[in-house]
């Protein structure tokens, strides 16, 4: 059993308990403490560290390369790609606004799409006029051919850029919220995974064992992946991303965050190392799973990857690190963010966009509570 003292104070009950301390869940502990001082937030995460995707992504700050626009904007339409583009693009603003360049790491290096085909050049007028409104630029996405030799990318066809996106340090944006939430004084259970939940007329019950439970007014789902638990009837396919970080090159000239292939492929620096990710396109099925493993089969053909398009100037390239971060898809890229019952919200399915839109999706859920 408990003491008296455990059950007053670190398992007493709370307004609100936010489950999972990723992208999703700091942002929203910020935004609901910013609007609402008053109110007890308590954030519980099973992982002695945020897991999921926030500290295992490529560390982009980006909002979308042109192909992934495009394709978007076939499958969802016009409106939904647009307020989706609006969001990422104001929440890199607001990460920026928040925190100096310095402390998270943050390189407004420039965003870039490799093509090898013109089909999607045809489009560039129609999104660029589409996006005017959303980036105040007249060409949010410019063919710049000068920079395939200046990055030493030999063997691609086309290259766009995008002034607004860069590259930031995940692991530093994730301890600045931690920072950010102790200051507000929002509460946090670390290894404290969710068993169950009881949802009464009067309050909620998390049990975190057999033993333990802790109750709140209101609790909000920000696990993303791994939320199909206990939102069975919303549609949240995991997505493994897989990614690999090269040793130090001599004489790197790859300079800025990269995209290929709709956004599959993703390519930037980290100083004069490279990192890759992507490509679960060729094994869709494996790679829908919350299983953090690296799999021969993919790594093998990104190294096939960086040796042919990234870096076919250079021989010799050895892999430093292999990890992997897991994302959750759905049947289009919007993401659910919504009260699902009396007492429960939800804010998943972030598309691997996380980084972008979670201070959005913050404020959104702010209001929703």
């Amino acid at each position: 059993m408990n003491s008296i003292w455990e059950l007053e104070t670190f398992y007493r009950k709370r307004n609100i308990i936010i489950v999972g301390a990723g992208f999703t869940g700091l942002w929203t502990a910020v935004s609901i403490k910013e609007k609402y001082p008053e109110k007890s937030v308590l954030i519980m995460e099973r992982n002695a560290i945020p897991l999921g995707a926030s500290t295992r992504n490529a560390g982009f700050a980006c909002f979308g390369s042109l192909t992934e626009i495009i394709a978007d904007s076939q499958k969802m339409g016009w409106e939904k790609t647009l307020q989706l583009v609006k969001m990422r693009f104001e929440g890199l603003k607001k990460i920026q606004n928040y925190f100096n360049n310095d402390e998270i790491g943050f390189e407004l290096t420039g965003g870039y799409e490799i093509l090898n085909n013109d089909e999607p050049l045809q489009k560039i007028e129609e999104v660029n006029e589409k996006l005017k409104p959303i980036t105040g630029l007249g060409e949010t996405y410019f063919l710049n051919q000068d920079k395939i030799q200046k990055f030493g990318l030999g063997k691609s066809e086309f290259i766009i850029e995008n002034p607004c996106e860069g590259s930031l340090h995940s692991g530093k944006l994730v301890q600045k919220l931690l920072e950010k939430c102790h200051e507000l004084k929002v509460e946090f259970l670390f290894g404290a995974e969710v068993k169950k939940m009881i949802e009464n007329p009067h309050e909620i019950e998390v049990q975190i064992s057999e033993t333990v439970s802790v109750f709140a007014d209101q609790l909000i789902h920000g696990t993303n992946a791994f939320s199909s638990d206990f939102l069975k009837t919303e549609e949240i396919i995991p997505a493994r991303g897989q990614i690999l970080l090269t040793e130090p090159i001599e004489n790197l000239k790859l300079k800025g965050t990269f995209h290929y292939d709709e956004g599959f492929y993703y390519f930037r620096n980290l100083g004069n190392r490279v990192l890759l990710g992507g490509g679960r396109n060729r094994d869709f099925k494996t790679e829908e799973t919350i299983a953090f493993e690296t799999t021969i089969f993919l790594q093998e053909h990104l190294e096939k990857f960086l040796k042919e398009v990234v870096l076919p100037d250079h021989q010799d390239i050895k892999i430093a690190h292999r990890w992997s971060g897991i994302m959750a898809m759905g049947p289009e890229k919007t993401p659910i963010v919504k009260q699902i019952s009396d007492r429960q919200f939800c804010a998943v399915r972030l598309s691997g966009m996380g980084v972008a839109l979670a201070p959005k999706i913050g404020e959104m859920m702010a209001e929703m509570i």
